[in-house]
Protein backbone atom coordinates (compact mmCIF):
# COMPACT_ATOMS: atom_id res chain seq x y z
CA UNK A 1 0.00 0.00 0.00
CA UNK A 2 1.26 3.48 -0.86
CA UNK A 3 -0.12 6.97 -1.28
CA UNK A 4 1.18 10.54 -1.51
CA UNK A 5 -0.64 13.68 -0.40
CA UNK A 6 -0.05 17.20 0.87
CA UNK A 7 -0.47 17.49 4.63
CA UNK A 8 -0.34 19.59 7.78
CA UNK A 9 1.60 18.24 10.77
CA UNK A 10 -0.60 17.79 13.84
CA UNK A 11 1.63 15.91 16.29
CA UNK A 12 4.99 14.14 16.47
CA UNK A 13 5.61 11.82 19.43
CA UNK A 14 8.93 10.18 20.15
CA UNK A 15 8.98 6.41 19.60
CA UNK A 16 12.05 4.60 20.82
CA UNK A 17 15.44 6.29 20.65
CA UNK A 18 15.10 8.40 17.52
CA UNK A 19 11.88 7.50 15.68
CA UNK A 20 8.61 9.43 15.92
CA UNK A 21 4.98 8.61 15.36
CA UNK A 22 3.73 11.53 13.30
CA UNK A 23 0.08 12.44 12.78
CA UNK A 24 -0.79 14.44 9.68
CA UNK A 25 -3.97 16.05 8.38
CA UNK A 26 -4.39 15.42 4.66
CA UNK A 27 -7.17 16.40 2.22
CA UNK A 28 -7.57 12.93 0.69
CA UNK A 29 -6.71 10.57 3.58
CA UNK A 30 -7.89 12.54 6.61
CA UNK A 31 -6.06 12.43 9.91
CA UNK A 32 -3.42 9.77 9.41
CA UNK A 33 -0.55 8.51 11.57
CA UNK A 34 2.69 6.85 10.52
CA UNK A 35 6.13 5.97 11.84
CA UNK A 36 9.07 8.17 10.81
CA UNK A 37 12.47 6.55 11.45
CA UNK A 38 14.77 9.29 12.72
CA UNK A 39 11.78 11.62 13.11
CA UNK A 40 12.84 12.64 16.63
CA UNK A 41 16.46 13.25 15.64
CA UNK A 42 18.09 16.67 15.30
CA UNK A 43 17.90 16.74 11.51
CA UNK A 44 14.17 16.02 11.33
CA UNK A 45 12.96 17.77 14.46
CA UNK A 46 12.14 21.08 12.76
CA UNK A 47 10.30 19.31 9.94
CA UNK A 48 7.62 17.80 12.18
CA UNK A 49 6.58 20.89 14.13
CA UNK A 50 2.78 21.23 14.48
CA UNK A 51 1.34 23.40 11.73
CA UNK A 52 4.10 22.81 9.18
CA UNK A 53 2.93 21.94 5.68
CA UNK A 54 4.61 18.90 4.13
CA UNK A 55 4.43 16.63 1.11
CA UNK A 56 3.98 13.13 2.53
CA UNK A 57 4.30 9.60 1.20
CA UNK A 58 2.89 6.74 3.29
CA UNK A 59 3.82 3.10 2.77
CA UNK A 60 2.68 -0.09 4.49
CA UNK A 61 2.36 -3.76 3.62
CA UNK A 62 -1.33 -3.79 4.56
CA UNK A 63 -3.80 -0.90 4.72
CA UNK A 64 -4.56 -1.48 8.43
CA UNK A 65 -0.86 -1.25 9.43
CA UNK A 66 0.63 1.88 11.00
CA UNK A 67 3.01 2.25 8.06
CA UNK A 68 5.88 4.67 7.48
CA UNK A 69 5.92 8.31 6.41
CA UNK A 70 8.55 10.05 4.30
CA UNK A 71 7.98 13.80 4.20
CA UNK A 72 9.35 16.89 2.47
CA UNK A 73 8.87 20.35 3.91
CA UNK A 74 6.52 22.50 1.82
CA UNK A 75 6.11 25.47 4.18
CA UNK A 76 7.86 26.00 7.56
CA UNK A 77 4.82 27.54 9.22
CA UNK A 78 6.00 27.08 12.82
CA UNK A 79 9.36 28.76 12.08
CA UNK A 80 7.55 31.79 10.63
CA UNK A 81 5.85 32.33 14.01
CA UNK A 82 8.80 31.88 16.35
CA UNK A 83 8.79 35.60 17.15
CA UNK A 84 4.98 35.63 17.55
CA UNK A 85 4.28 33.48 20.63
CA UNK A 86 0.56 34.27 20.72
CA UNK A 87 0.05 33.27 17.09
CA UNK A 88 2.21 30.19 17.68
CA UNK A 89 -0.07 29.26 20.58
CA UNK A 90 -3.07 29.52 18.23
CA UNK A 91 -1.33 27.26 15.71
CA UNK A 92 -0.58 24.70 18.43
CA UNK A 93 -4.18 24.87 19.65
CA UNK A 94 -5.59 24.31 16.16
CA UNK A 95 -3.31 21.30 15.62
CA UNK A 96 -4.28 19.83 19.01
CA UNK A 97 -8.00 20.37 18.44
CA UNK A 98 -7.85 18.79 14.98
CA UNK A 99 -5.89 15.82 16.33
CA UNK A 100 -8.40 15.30 19.15
CA UNK A 101 -11.53 15.85 17.06
CA UNK A 102 -11.07 14.29 13.64
CA UNK A 103 -11.59 10.54 13.12
CA UNK A 104 -8.58 8.62 11.88
CA UNK A 105 -8.25 7.90 8.14
CA UNK A 106 -11.60 9.53 7.30
CA UNK A 107 -11.28 12.25 4.63
CA UNK A 108 -12.48 15.69 5.71
CA UNK A 109 -11.26 18.01 2.94
CA UNK A 110 -13.30 20.90 4.35
CA UNK A 111 -11.44 20.59 7.66
CA UNK A 112 -8.11 20.51 5.82
CA UNK A 113 -8.92 23.58 3.72
CA UNK A 114 -10.24 25.37 6.80
CA UNK A 115 -6.97 24.76 8.61
CA UNK A 116 -4.96 25.94 5.60
CA UNK A 117 -7.02 29.13 5.54
CA UNK A 118 -6.45 29.65 9.27
CA UNK A 119 -2.70 29.17 8.81
CA UNK A 120 -2.73 31.81 6.05
CA UNK A 121 -4.33 34.30 8.45
CA UNK A 122 -1.93 33.42 11.28
CA UNK A 123 1.13 33.94 9.09
CA UNK A 124 -0.07 37.23 7.53
CA UNK A 125 1.80 39.99 9.36
CA UNK A 126 -0.83 42.64 8.65
CA UNK A 127 -3.52 40.93 10.74
CA UNK A 128 -4.09 42.23 14.27
CA UNK A 129 -4.69 39.85 17.17
CA UNK A 130 -8.45 40.33 16.90
CA UNK A 131 -8.34 39.37 13.19
CA UNK A 132 -6.59 36.04 13.58
CA UNK A 133 -8.21 35.18 16.93
CA UNK A 134 -11.65 35.74 15.39
CA UNK A 135 -10.59 33.54 12.45
CA UNK A 136 -9.57 30.85 14.94
CA UNK A 137 -12.99 31.00 16.66
CA UNK A 138 -14.76 30.74 13.28
CA UNK A 139 -12.53 27.77 12.42
CA UNK A 140 -13.71 25.91 15.52
CA UNK A 141 -17.33 26.74 14.63
CA UNK A 142 -16.78 25.38 11.12
CA UNK A 143 -15.08 22.25 12.49
CA UNK A 144 -18.19 21.52 14.58
CA UNK A 145 -20.31 21.78 11.42
CA UNK A 146 -17.94 19.53 9.47
CA UNK A 147 -18.25 16.86 12.16
CA UNK A 148 -22.05 17.02 12.14
CA UNK A 149 -22.52 19.19 15.23
CA UNK A 150 -23.08 22.56 13.61
CA UNK A 151 -24.87 25.28 15.56
CA UNK A 152 -28.09 26.74 14.16
CA UNK A 153 -27.59 30.49 14.43
CA UNK A 154 -30.02 31.54 11.68
CA UNK A 155 -33.05 32.41 13.82
CA UNK A 156 -34.42 32.35 17.35
CA UNK A 157 -35.42 28.86 18.44
CA UNK A 158 -38.43 30.29 20.33
CA UNK A 159 -39.77 32.99 17.98
CA UNK A 160 -38.36 32.20 14.53
CA UNK A 161 -37.13 35.81 14.21
CA UNK A 162 -33.55 36.60 13.19
CA UNK A 163 -33.05 39.87 15.06
CA UNK A 164 -31.47 40.46 18.49
CA UNK A 165 -29.85 37.03 18.53
CA UNK A 166 -27.54 37.20 21.56
CA UNK A 167 -27.77 33.74 23.15
CA UNK A 168 -27.31 30.07 22.25
CA UNK A 169 -29.01 27.18 24.01
CA UNK A 170 -26.33 24.92 25.54
CA UNK A 171 -28.63 21.93 24.97
CA UNK A 172 -29.76 22.39 21.37
CA UNK A 173 -27.09 24.67 19.87
CA UNK A 174 -29.81 26.97 18.51
CA UNK A 175 -29.81 30.76 18.71
CA UNK A 176 -32.12 32.57 21.14
CA UNK A 177 -33.17 36.22 20.97
CA UNK A 178 -32.69 38.74 23.76
CA UNK A 179 -36.40 38.84 24.64
CA UNK A 180 -37.00 35.09 24.53
CA UNK A 181 -33.83 34.33 26.45
CA UNK A 182 -34.15 36.94 29.18
CA UNK A 183 -35.84 34.63 31.75
CA UNK A 184 -33.12 32.00 31.19
CA UNK A 185 -30.08 34.17 30.54
CA UNK A 186 -28.03 32.65 33.38
CA UNK A 187 -28.31 29.24 31.70
CA UNK A 188 -27.64 30.35 28.13
CA UNK A 189 -24.36 30.84 26.28
CA UNK A 190 -23.47 34.22 24.80
CA UNK A 191 -23.63 34.57 21.01
CA UNK A 192 -21.04 37.18 19.91
CA UNK A 193 -22.26 39.37 17.08
CA UNK A 194 -19.13 38.87 14.95
CA UNK A 195 -20.07 35.20 14.42
CA UNK A 196 -23.19 36.49 12.65
CA UNK A 197 -21.28 39.17 10.72
CA UNK A 198 -23.13 41.87 12.66
CA UNK A 199 -20.31 43.39 14.69
CA UNK A 200 -16.54 43.80 14.74
CA UNK A 201 -14.70 41.30 16.90
CA UNK A 202 -12.93 42.36 20.08
CA UNK A 203 -11.13 40.15 22.60
CA UNK A 204 -14.06 39.81 25.07
CA UNK A 205 -16.32 38.71 22.20
CA UNK A 206 -13.67 36.31 20.90
CA UNK A 207 -13.30 34.75 24.36
CA UNK A 208 -17.10 34.40 24.53
CA UNK A 209 -17.03 32.69 21.12
CA UNK A 210 -14.37 30.25 22.36
CA UNK A 211 -16.51 29.51 25.42
CA UNK A 212 -19.39 28.77 23.04
CA UNK A 213 -17.44 26.49 20.70
CA UNK A 214 -15.59 24.93 23.63
CA UNK A 215 -18.87 23.84 25.24
CA UNK A 216 -19.99 21.92 22.16
CA UNK A 217 -16.54 20.58 21.32
CA UNK A 218 -16.20 19.16 24.84
CA UNK A 219 -19.71 17.69 24.92
CA UNK A 220 -20.11 16.39 21.38
CA UNK A 221 -16.59 15.86 20.05
CA UNK A 222 -13.76 15.45 22.55
CA UNK A 223 -15.69 13.10 24.83
CA UNK A 224 -16.45 10.76 21.90
CA UNK A 225 -13.48 11.38 19.59
CA UNK A 226 -10.53 9.21 18.63
CA UNK A 227 -8.83 9.96 21.98
CA UNK A 228 -11.75 10.51 24.39
CA UNK A 229 -10.91 13.17 26.95
CA UNK A 230 -12.69 15.18 29.58
CA UNK A 231 -12.54 18.85 28.64
CA UNK A 232 -10.28 20.33 26.00
CA UNK A 233 -6.71 19.74 24.75
CA UNK A 234 -4.17 21.52 26.94
CA UNK A 235 -2.93 23.66 24.02
CA UNK A 236 -6.42 25.13 23.58
CA UNK A 237 -6.58 26.05 27.26
CA UNK A 238 -3.18 27.73 27.04
CA UNK A 239 -4.31 29.81 24.07
CA UNK A 240 -7.39 31.00 25.92
CA UNK A 241 -5.32 31.90 28.99
CA UNK A 242 -2.94 33.94 26.84
CA UNK A 243 -5.81 35.74 25.09
CA UNK A 244 -7.30 36.63 28.49
CA UNK A 245 -3.97 38.09 29.59
CA UNK A 246 -3.70 39.96 26.28
CA UNK A 247 -7.08 41.57 26.89
CA UNK A 248 -6.53 42.35 30.58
Amino acid sequence: MEWSDEAIVLTARRHGESAAIVTLLTPEHGRHAGLVPGGAGKRARGLYEPGNRVLATWKARLEEHLGHFACELAEPVAAQLLDEPLRLAALAAAAAVAEAALPEREPHPRAYEGMRALIAVLTAAEHAVTDWAAAYARWELDLLAELGFGLDLRECAATGRNDQLIYVSPKTGRAVSAAAGEPYRERLLALPGFLLGRAAADLPQILAALTLTGHFLARDVFAHGPHPTVGEPAARGRLIDRLRREGA
